[in-house]
């Protein structure tokens, strides 16, 4: 796989691997006005090992077929998966995404569909969010990893759900701001590398979301 990566080039990369965009920044790989350069060229000139980049991009783009019926897990676990596959993520996204719609907005701002107020929007977002999951951190898991019962956990839980509300609302308004993760046809790749990572964010937002929602909320605690 990584052979078949080295092949392609930045600009595709960056639109079709999420967090592709950070790590051509960490190799100063310019997957905007060098776009149409293969990964493979573009590491030579720069004297770089095209498959060490390219089995970092393979890590990002794996899926997650083997994924457990979390179900059948214990809430420990699933908090773990949560902490390790969406917290982690969510803090590694939001300042990417930020950097990526300033950009877009200063350079795009007078083009027809330029997504204005976005990166203000993901801000806010970024600052809710890491609220949020301080919360849980600090005081919701730790009472589910106890294993205390629903009496005291109900209302915790209950601000939790509440917020999840909000962040449902914020990825509507997320949606409205940008077409439905749409780009115009003429964008550039830094902008079709912000909708991409714009829709990871709303996946895994969306599946974080469940998984707390439909799934550990309704466990029965463990003892």
């Amino acid at each position: 796989m990584t052979t078949a990566l080295t092949e392609q080039t930045l600009g595709n990369l960056a639109c079709l691997i999420p967090g592709a965009t950070r790590v051509f920044r960490q190799y100063k790989l310019d997957f905007c006005c060098g776009g149409n350069t293969s990964l493979h060229d573009a590491a030579l000139q720069r004297d770089l090992d095209a498959q060490v980049i390219a089995a970092e991009l393979a890590l990002l783009s794996r899926t997650s077929d083997n994924e457990p019926d979390w179900r059948n897990e214990s809430a420990g676990t699933l908090i773990e998966h949560i902490l390790e596959r969406f917290h982690e993520r969510h803090r590694e996204q939001f300042p990417e995404l930020i950097r990526l719609a300033s950009r877009v907005e200063q350079v795009h701002g007078n083009k027809p569909g330029c997504p204005l107020g976005l990166a203000e929007h993901l801000w806010d977002m970024q600052q809710e969010l890491e609220s949020h999951m301080l919360k849980e951190e600090q005081i919701l898991f730790p009472m589910l990893r106890r294993g205390i019962e629903v009496p005291q956990t109900h209302g915790p839980i209950a601000v939790m759900r509440y917020e999840h509300d909000q962040h449902g609302a914020a990825l509507a308004q997320l949606a409205a701001l940008t077409n439905d993760i749409t780009p115009p046809a003429n964008a550039c790749n830094t902008w079709r590398a912000l909708y991409r990572g714009l829709e990871e964010l709303r996946d895994d937002l969306m599946q974080h979301i469940h998984l707390e929602n439909n799934i550990l909320f309704l466990k029965t605690p463990a003892h």
